[in-house]
């Protein structure tokens, strides 16, 4: 299930997070490797999240490969160390859209979203350098925690991406 796409203004945020350039069909890589990675990070250095984690995609070109941030948000800006980072999602507006039901059905949800950009002609804060496009911020939010809810149909994921200013 699809919500209508949203214009909002997100503040900026302290985050961490973990990189990780895979092919498309090595996404499961930065779940099933950088979450735990980063959530055992934030435990040892006694950091609760104060939000949903995430994947942040940096540079994206379909055929190739992607450089993916598995990250989550924290209260405030410390140094990172090791693989894990640390940096601050940038404010401004964001177009966004709830999509609840299996993860599968994201990569739908991501082309409905970039077709209402272009149809309302909304640029989103990006670059294209040969066949790789460079975001600043285009972000994947899982809302819903599987131990909290086993039911994947009901799993609700936003997509929430920069506007340019």
């Amino acid at each position: 299930m699809l919500t209508l796409p949203e214009i909002v203004d997100r503040p900026a945020q302290p985050y961490a997070f973990i990189t990780f350039t895979v092919r498309m069909d090595q996404m499961t890589e930065p779940a099933d490797k950088g979450f735990p990675a980063l959530f055992a990070w934030l435990g040892q250095h006694g950091i609760e999240p104060v939000g949903a984690p995430f994947y942040n995609y940096r540079r994206i070109n379909m055929s190739k490969t992607l450089d993916v941030e598995a990250g989550i948000p924290i209260a405030r800006l410390i140094a990172g160390e090791g693989q894990v980072e640390t940096g601050t999602l940038p404010a401004g507006k964001f177009v966004t859209l709830d999509w609840i039901g299996h993860y599968d059905g994201l990569m739908g949800a991501t082309t409905m979203l970039i077709g209402w950009v272009r149809l309302t002609q909304v640029e989103l804060d990006m670059t294209t350098q040969g066949e790789d496009d460079h975001f600043a911020c285009r972000l994947e939010i899982y809302e819903t925690d599987p131990s909290a809810e086993p039911d994947v149909e009901k799993w609700r994921t936003q997509l929430a991406f920069k506007i340019k200013n």
